[in-house]
């Protein structure tokens, strides 16, 4: 692959005094994903997450036959009364399980429980307490449909139909439908591996006293928890130093395993950030700058023939925000996951916002809906990159596109909610 800068040169995508536009930094990063190969067969009850590597299609018709939709009693319905009563022979009773093989006369009918397997002849279920039972008949009257409440054989999917694609998370409901096939076990595609560090003298880890000037690392705890809920396998490195010899064997070692590398801290102009200069020494630097807000100083780039590396910013919210618009979904191609744009709306909002051309941006706000119960959208307070409090307070970016300027009051803005915060 041919290193990329981010030089104002480079068309479209870049314009401000030489930074990424934030949508062609997303498509360069997707361009350089490679879906994993290596694939195993796994229990279901060890599936849930995993990506499916092979269409599922179904084996049997679901339901097997017709059965069934509610307790009552199954008859023909020809022997519905057209008005008033009708009184028909009670012969038996079909419970769910029972194999099939009962039959209905004309004028007679059987009790029958939910999920049973309809009677040879029945082609009707009335409702239980739709009727009268006394000794061995049962009085049904008026205004019941021909065909109700029946489970048709098939209805919900047929021998030979497609039920879920190459390519699909799974979900529980997913699990279930699987299940219902009788199938049990599906082949996936292997979880990503991602090697997690964070870098800077500045940081103390949890359990640590700091000293003075150090802050506690809140980053990998965060991105952590970004990262459980793709269904990755994490290697926590804990905090580097800011010793480029050190970063540089992490780097090393970490590219023999991981399909991804994700660092905070260390990215940006300082004398101490060392992350981009040691990325181009041990692999290819795709491009560092983006016009975005939080999150400029994103480094991006490939170490070895096919790891990846995400440089991510220090500050907590401008870490969490890069890793929700650009690292989610690279892990999403990677995992062999099918496209999936980000769930996005429109909504008014409550707040005026300050904003100027040429980012794009991503305010933390909270999704509520007004005295009249429309949905509407609020700031959760101060923007720093740093106040990882608003961060957790919101259940949703406000995303400001691009070309956006200042927004007021009552103008409708998008939204896109926040994993984990519904």
């Amino acid at each position: 692959m041919t290193s990329e800068s981010s030089s104002p040169s480079q068309g479209a995508g870049t314009r401000q005094e030489g930074l990424l536009h934030a949508n062609e930094a997303l498509r360069r990063i997707l361009d350089r994903c490679s879906v994993i190969r290596e694939t195993e067969r796994l229990p279901l009850d060890c599936a849930l997450g995993h990506v499916l590597a092979d269409d599922v299609i179904a084996p049997r018709d679901v339901p097997p036959r017709d059965n069934s939709a509610m307790d009552g009693y199954a008859l023909r319905a020809a022997d519905l009364p057209p008005s008033g009563s009708g009184v028909l022979r009670l012969t038996g009773r079909v419970l769910a399980g029972d194999p099939a093989g009962s039959v209905v006369a004309p004028g007679e009918c059987v009790r029958i429980m939910t999920g049973a397997p309809i009677p040879d002849g029945a082609d009707t279920v009335v409702m239980r307490e739709q009727a009268d039972e006394a000794d061995d008949f049962v009085r049904i009257g008026p205004g019941h449909r021909p065909g109700a409440n029946i489970r048709r054989r098939g209805e919900d999917l047929r021998v030979g139909e497609g039920v879920l694609a190459r390519g699909r998370r799974l979900r529980p409901a997913d699990l279930g439908l699987i299940a219902s096939l009788g199938l049990p076990a599906v082949r996936a595609f292997r979880r990503p591996r991602v090697a997690l560090f964070s870098t800077g003298d500045e940081l103390c880890a949890l359990g640590d006293s700091p000293r003075s000037g150090q802050i506690f690392d809140s980053n990998r705890y965060s991105l952590r928890g970004l990262l459980e809920g793709l269904g990755t396998e994490i290697q926590d490195l804990g905090i580097l130093p800011d010793d480029p010899e050190q970063l540089r064997s992490t780097l090393r070692e970490s590219a023999r395993s991981a399909d991804v590398v994700l660092s905070s801290g260390g990215v940006s102009v300082g004398d101490a950030d060392h992350v981009t200069q040691v990325l181009a020494e041990l692999g290819q630097v795709a491009f560092w700058k983006i016009a975005i807000k939080p999150g400029r100083p994103l480094a991006f780039g490939t170490l070895g023939d096919r790891t990846l590396f995400f440089g991510l910013p220090g500050n907590p919210v401008a870490a969490m925000v890069t890793f929700i618009r650009f690292v989610r979904p690279a892990l999403h191609r990677i995992a062999g996951q099918g496209p999936e744009e980000p769930l996005t709306f429109e909504v008014p909002c409550l707040d005026a916002l300050h904003k100027a051309p040429g980012r794009s941006e991503f305010q933390r706000g909270i999704l509520q809906r007004d005295g009249s119960g429309r949905l509407c959208v609020g700031v959760t307070g101060g923007q720093g990159s740093g106040m990882l409090h608003s961060m957790s307070q919101a259940n949703c970016l406000i995303v400001l596109e691009h070309d956006r300027g200042p927004v007021a009051a009552g103008e409708t803005v998008t939204v896109q909610p926040l994993p984990g915060a519904w």
